[in-house]
């Protein structure tokens, strides 16, 4: 039997009589994750892991949670593009600056966009445009993200304190600090750990940063902030709301290569091949009167080598998609006896469309799980479901159910670290930062001259 590998985690096993299957399975070696992602005991929190003598929280079993969720995205055709259309919905119109009023005549509360020069001024001096691109993105993937905060050297001379820039800092760069207090809480973390731990920091090294401290903020020049969205039970880091359907995404990744080794090598052995016994009993006349003081088994061997010669020629033309409209000649001719001898060449049903069919309803199903386990309607994620695309009312419905439910809470969670850093460079103003939207209207609903101006 002769194996051959399609993918890392799929092969495809050549049996005797020419049968060919395909199998797809899950590696054990260290950068796999589904012999241990959904073990019983899943929890990468209940001792410290160890990385250069530091004592650290591990972030997913073999503390690579990250570049697994990476590579895993990497190789995914719907995954990246969910996220990016959550983060497109996040986003809105922007980052602004804005307080908040209280109407009280209909009893709600009312964001006033505001300027304000000197936060305006600070806020470009460290690109905070591409500050909030690289959190908000690290959020949406894995629902936490650390920033570097630096303070100024004025309050070394008794001058007054100030926050003078944030810096993104990737999950894959970065680790807490396994907490002395005997409750394990992120609270209770007092220093975040920084090198590259995809590798182990074995090139990098590691390097500790204090944990920020509002009450305290300028103890330290330099200090670091976790922000995240809290999963149940977990102390430390949060699990993406995603983290189930991994299984599926990994699956539907690896379809595309299965399919496509079937059609680079499976028609090769979806023909049955009959050669007259006449055309070869010919062959082997003329070998022996040319070759007449050659043994049997010599001129066996030299039939041998002639019928691998036209084999493989016949199944070069065969095989393969590149080889598509190419044909084969045969000449039919009969025996000293009259019977008729002739070349048949009959295809072998291998129920290819069968497989292929079975394999686009997993397709199907590993789209439709991604996308409910990633929080998205899939009508505004693009997707097909049941043969039908979704209608402009149906994608705008969503839109606006998914902004009152699912982005204020991450918004809150992604401008953490700057409004607390505004608050403290400016207290008392009471402007924080956020994400502007305009409110969605059906095309009936707007007159024609401010249909491009007043529609998001």
């Amino acid at each position: 039997m002769k194996t051959q590998e399609i993918t890392n985690n799929s092969k495809a096993f050549h049996l005797p009589d020419g049968s060919v299957y395909t199998i797809s399975m899950s590696s054990q070696r260290d950068e796999s994750w589904n012999s241990t992602l959904f073990a019983a005991n899943n929890s990468w929190e209940t001792d410290p892991a160890i990385v250069m003598g530091k004592r650290i929280v591990s972030n997913g079993h073999n503390n690579n949670l990250p570049t697994i969720i990476r590579k895993i995205m990497d190789r995914s055709n719907i995954g990246p593009g969910i996220l990016k259309r959550k983060i497109g919905l996040q986003y809105g119109d922007g980052p602004f600056l804005y307080k908040d009023y209280l109407d009280e005549e209909n009893e709600k509360i009312i964001r006033k966009p505001v300027r304000h020069a000197e936060i305006e001024a600070w806020l470009k001096s460290w690109d905070a445009d591409r500050y909030i691109e690289i959190v908000t993105t690290e959020f949406m993937y894995v629902e936490g993200f650390y920033t570097r905060l630096y303070r100024n050297r004025a309050t070394r001379i008794g001058g007054q304190g100030k926050i003078v820039k944030l810096e993104p800092v990737l999950n894959t760069w970065a680790r807490l600090g396994w907490p002395d207090h005997p409750e394990k809480r992120l609270e209770n973390v007092k220093s975040i750990f920084v090198g590259d731990f995809e590798n182990d920091c074995m090139r990098s090294g590691i390097t500790a940063f204090p944990t920020f401290d509002k009450r305290d903020p300028f103890k330290d020049k330099v200090t670091m902030m976790y922000s995240n969205l809290y999963s149940f039970s977990r102390s430390f880091y949060p699990v993406p709301s995603y983290y189930g359907t991994l299984n599926w995404l990994s699956t539907a990744s690896e379809i595309p290569d299965i399919i496509k080794y079937l059609t680079d090598n499976g028609i090769a052995a979806a023909f049955h091949i009959h050669s007259p016994k006449g055309y070869w009993d010919d062959k082997k006349q003329k070998l022996e009167e040319t070759f007449s003081s050659e043994t049997d088994a010599q001129i066996d061997a030299r039939l041998r080598d002639i019928k691998d010669q036209l084999f493989r020629s016949i199944a070069n033309a065969l095989a393969g998609k590149e080889n598509a409209g190419k044909f084969i000649e045969t000449v039919d001719f009969y025996d000293h006896e009259g019977n008729l001898c002739q070349w048949k060449i009959e295809p072998i049903d291998q129920k290819i469309k069968d497989f292929i069919e079975a394999q686009v309803k997993v397709s199907e199903k590993a789209d439709s799980a991604a996308t409910s386990g990633m929080g998205l309607n899939p009508s505004l994620a693009n997707l097909v479901t049941n043969n039908s695309f979704s209608g402009g009312s149906q994608q705008l419905y969503a839109a606006k159910f998914h902004i009152l439910t699912d982005v204020n809470i991450p918004e809150r969670i992604i401008f953490e670290a700057i409004n607390t850093a505004i608050e403290i460079n400016w207290p008392g103003t009471e402007i924080k930062m956020g994400f502007s939207r305009k409110a969605m209207m059906r095309e009936d609903e707007v007159s024609p001259s401010k249909r491009f101006t007043e529609q998001v």
